[in-house]
């Protein structure tokens, strides 16, 4: 069974920094996957943050986070993966749930219908 857990959340002041992380298991980490980073905002809809192919590439990245957000991924073992998300420069606007998410079928990571697998969530917020 898949499972997706996130960790890292927390209470920042703006210009801080926190370091997110998922791990990602219960499956066979090849070369067929790809994780991406999701945040949903009070009030507004999900939005994709960025997000990393099995082959290590990076993908698409927010304009909102670019030049603040970094993703990277290690595999320890072929059934766990954990992916980071280094927020710098952390703004109020960056406040929301973070969730990440694994295609199990698709390395392309650019296409949000591609992810089969979600994890629950954990909340970033920004003070002023």
């Amino acid at each position: 069974e898949v499972q997706i857990v996130e960790s890292g959340g927390g209470l920042v002041t703006a210009g801080g920094s926190l370091r997110l992380s998922c791990i990602a298991s219960g499956f066979t980490f090849d070369d067929n996957y790809a994780i991406g980073w999701f945040r949903r905002a009070p009030g507004k809809e999900r939005e994709g943050v960025t997000c990393i192919m099995s082959s290590g590439e990076r993908g698409y990245i927010a304009d909102s986070v670019k030049d603040r957000f970094t993703i990277s991924s290690e595999t320890a073992k072929s059934t766990v993966t954990t992916v980071y998300l280094q927020m710098d420069s952390l703004k109020p606007e960056d406040t929301a749930v973070y969730y990440c998410s694994l295609s199990t079928y698709r390395s392309d990571c650019n296409y949000e219908e591609y992810y089969d697998h979600w994890g629950r969530g954990t909340q970033v917020t920004v003070s002023s």
